[in-house]
């Protein structure tokens, strides 16, 4: 079965640590999260000093069945509370 890539870029505390967003973000769901990766990562343009942007590529390898739209939306929802939950940071519009 196909492997879906998502990303999602956050705002947050400097100080925080990408481990602890790739540590979230995989906790979102053990048997569908694969992988997560930190690809990107920049302070300062547009942010509020004291601020980082961190984005991740989630990547959720289906089991038995390809995953439909719905559940991708309702996996990536989850992935945001849960980085939320464990570092404040919220998602970059």
């Amino acid at each position: 079965l196909m492997a879906v890539k998502r990303d999602f870029a956050f705002v947050l505390d400097q100080g925080i640590e990408a481990e602890k967003v790739v540590k979230a973000a995989k906790g979102a769901d053990k048997q569908l999260i694969s992988d997560v990766i930190v690809f990107d990562r920049f302070a300062g343009g547009a942010l509020d000093p004291g601020k980082m942007s961190l984005a991740i590529e989630v990547t959720l390898q289906p089991r038995e069945k390809t995953l439909t739209e719905e559940e991708i939306e309702e996996l990536s929802q989850k992935v945001v509370a849960q980085v939320h939950k464990a570092t404040g940071g919220t998602l970059r519009s």
